[in-house]
């Protein structure tokens, strides 16, 4: 911790990431990111601020040129909460590698950070409160690098079996904000169509894919520095045990849909990536592809298909990768969900920008739209 006067930051925490550079006044407060251990990924940002309150903050985060994806700062606002509920966004602007937040607090304690967190302590709130819930069982894969359980969350009567995970990449924490609203869904007995899913399928649920990752406040890898998301065609225990315990667990369950759930830095949007440049691609798992994200626009303005990646032709894809991997291994419907850092911007909100409530209704919506293709699956 590096203090001055009396103003105070510092990021000891669950998830947190900064580095004090200086801090001269409420007006002259300079900063880094710390890279992910054993990389050079470096993006995520998480810290606190005490003693200002009233104050006009000016906060400069530097060195940014170099962080993993400087496309994602321009257009960006950082997320900021007083009271680590609800959390909007503050005027920031962004030049010449040089991130600089204006903020003045209410009060003498404010957390920044580059999207609203999900801790490891809420993950394990969210595994509990799921385990009360009736025909809900939780299990534990395995441990992480740093011996860290890996949760496995399981429900559901039917025969097709449906994989959802998320934070492969530990700072795209609106993936397990994702997961929360899904499993809110999926577990509330009046929901019509959380009971019909229930009874169709068996749903095989990760959502948290690398705790050591988010606790350590990482952007993109494990304890290791491994990128979890290109360990898909040969996970070790060394490296990336993590997928090696998915993987082996799909092994045994068989997969008939999986999505896999991430945030962009750059793109404005909420999209899909599918799985088009596997080269055993067929027309069923195309046509089934675009039914599924047709339908997920039909349902909700937050979501669109004009905009995301370019399409890989066939034989051209990445197989390290989940999607592509898993698709073409188990012949099934399987895709990357990404949601914004920024804002949706065909949809945008001022005040919160893309959001923790946000990416857990696009969660809701996500399961409506698997029950529109859900018998097509076999």
């Amino acid at each position: 911790m590096t203090t001055s006067a009396a103003i105070a930051v510092s990021a000891a925490f669950d998830s947190g990431n900064i580095v004090v550079r200086r801090i001269a006044g409420p007006q002259d407060i300079e900063l880094s990111i710390r890279k992910d251990h054993q990389s050079d990924f470096y993006q995520w940002f998480h810290f606190r601020l005490t003693g200002g309150e009233g104050e006009n903050l000016v906060i400069r985060i530097v060195d940014l040129a170099g962080s993993a994806y400087p496309l994602g700062w321009p257009g960006y606002r950082a997320c900021v909460s007083e009271d680590r509920i609800v959390w909007t966004r503050a005027d920031t602007s962004y030049a010449d590698g040089t991130l600089t937040i204006r903020y003045r607090p209410e009060s003498n304690g404010v957390w920044f950070a580059y999207f609203a967190p999900y801790s490891m302590e809420r993950h394990h709130d969210l595994i509990a409160e799921v385990a009360q819930e009736h025909g809900v069982t939780i299990e534990v894969l395995g441990q992480t690098l740093d011996g860290q359980d890996l949760d496995l969350v399981t429900l559901g009567e039917g025969e097709r079996n449906i994989w959802l995970y998320a934070r492969q990449h530990p700072g795209e924490s609106m993936a397990e904000w994702w997961m929360e609203g899904a499993l809110e869904r999926l577990c509330d007995p009046a929901d019509p169509v959380a009971r019909r899913l229930r009874q169709k399928a068996r749903f095989h649920i990760v959502p948290n894919m690398n705790p050591d990752g988010s606790r350590r406040g990482h952007l993109r890898t494990n304890a290791a520095g491994v990128n979890l998301n290109r360990e898909w065609h040969a996970p070790t225990a060394e490296r990336s045990p993590e997928v090696l315990h998915v993987l082996e667990r799909m092994k045994q369950t068989g997969v008939d849909f999986a999505l896999d759930v991430h945030g962009d830095e750059a793109i404005p949007h909420n999209f899909i990536a599918g799985f088009e440049g596997i080269p055993s691609i067929t027309n069923r798992q195309l046509a089934l592809l675009a039914k599924y994200k047709q339908v997920l626009a039909r349902l909700t303005p937050d979501f669109q298909t004009a905009v995301g990646y370019e399409t890989a032709s066939r034989g051209s894809a990445n197989l390290t990768m989940s999607t592509n991997a898993i698709a073409e291994r188990f012949g099934c419907l399987a895709m990357t969900l990404e949601m914004p850092f920024k804002d949706a911007d065909g949809h945008p909100d001022e005040l919160q920008g893309w959001s923790p409530e946000r990416s857990k209704a696009l969660g809701r919506d996500c399961l409506a739209a698997l029950l529109e293709v859900i018998d097509e699956l076999r």
